[in-house]
């Protein structure tokens, strides 16, 4: 009788500090595992009512400080974009409860996000942001250059975040998908939960709305770095594109506890990403022309009369025509894109050809690298023709 007693009092114990529990053990490096399912599969065949009491309400399927008037424009964003599972069979809710135990939630841990009332101190205070400035984002793109396409000053339209508004989103960012993968751990693919499985996504995507407002006000700072690069061989969108990814990849590692500004850390990220991409640019032409001298053909960044007669052009024309036939339909086609060959009478960038194909931006490039070694090993390959200059 002593030992069922104690064993009532052991779970009842683990149940009041599933967050304290959570936070030691799952939450200290910034990523929850699936490993604690085990764990909270215990915890989710308990009475409902019992999980309701922990402190602050985090196991709560419907959170009171969601609905507090600073989330409104947040849900109004999740509202948009959330499942819905309301004719859902049971294998389809079992697929998304694996779905979501396989990926791992990324945060910043921060020791306030398990006190109690947490949820409420964080959402009470007001963030008044300020409204776009269409004309003044205008104006800064009409400074930069003319040469710039005119269609980013969309991106510079939100402004700039003071320090309070920056660690208030950045807190509630984080804030949330705490609260996330607190939920995700209690999620059992056993007996999925609707309830549980919906405040989830909504969790994640009221941290999207938090973690987009910070990215919008922070544009126009790679917008002001990528400008720099921008030449015949470094298009424009390819950088501003490279550069964005680096500051999305910055909103998910800063730690604004810290007492840093973002800029300054975004500011070595997104230089950091555009150098490196710029080199391996560098790289591929360095590349390409080493193998076009292969077969005596020389590139000159200067303009001059042309250096082969119309037959040893017609020629080098058929050989690269027979090079292409030897590539894949995808490769034969970003090949041509790339280098505005054919019907293509300028320059695609990797961007527009990943809509194009349906496929990543990374995967395009990756296609292009292998055709230009294909095409390299076919040029080395090829005896230098004579023919009349």
């Amino acid at each position: 009788m002593e030992s069922w007693t104690l064993q009532v009092k052991s779970a009842a114990f683990l149940i009041r500090n599933v967050p304290e529990q959570v936070e030691l053990g799952k939450l200290r490096n910034g990523n929850v595992s699936a490993k604690g399912v085990t764990t909270a599969q215990k915890i989710e065949r308990t009475p409902r009512s019992t999980t309701k009491k922990s402190p602050g309400g985090n196991l709560a399927v419907n959170p009171t400080w969601l609905k507090l008037p600073e989330l409104q424009a947040a849900m109004y964003f999740a509202d948009g974009r959330g499942s819905s599972f309301e004719n859902a069979s049971v294998q389809e809710l079992v697929q998304r409860t694996k779905a979501i135990l396989k990926h791992e939630i990324g945060l910043i841990f921060n020791a306030e996000f398990s006190t109690r009332d947490a949820g409420q101190r964080i959402f009470e205070s007001p963030v008044e942001l300020r409204p776009a400035q269409a004309d003044v984002a205008l104006a800064n793109v009409r400074c930069a250059g003319a040469h710039l396409p005119m269609h980013v000053s969309g991106l510079n339209e939100a402004p700039l975040l003071t320090a309070a508004h920056e660690s208030a989103l950045f807190r509630r960012m984080n804030f949330l998908r705490h609260q996330a993968a607190v939920h995700r751990l209690l999620l059992n693919v056993a007996e999925p939960s609707v309830p549980r499985l919906l405040l989830v996504e909504r969790l994640l995507l009221l941290a999207d709305w938090h973690r987009n407002r910070i990215v919008e006000a922070n544009t126009r700072l790679v917008f002001s770095i990528v400008k720099k690069f921008v030449n015949a061989n470094n298009l424009f969108d390819d950088l501003l594109s490279d550069g964005i990814d680096a500051l999305i990849h910055a909103v998910e590692k800063f730690d604004y506890d810290r007492g840093f500004r973002f800029s300054t850390y975004a500011t070595q990220v997104v230089r950091r990403t555009v150098y490196r991409e710029i080199m391996q640019n560098q790289q591929e032409r360095t590349k390409m022309v080493a193998g076009l001298q292969d077969m005596d053909i020389y590139l000159s960044d200067e303009k001059s009369s042309p250096a082969i007669s119309e037959s040893r052009w017609h020629e080098l024309r058929s050989r690269l025509s027979q090079m292409l036939g030897d590539l894949d339909r995808r490769q034969k086609f970003i090949i041509r894109a790339r280098f505005s060959l054919g019907s293509h009478r300028r320059v695609q960038t990797l961007q527009a050809l990943a809509d194009r194909l349906g496929v990543s931006k990374e995967r395009v490039r990756q296609l292009e690298r292998m055709a230009m070694d294909k095409l390299r090993a076919m040029a080395g390959e090829v005896k230098p023709f004579e023919l009349e200059v």
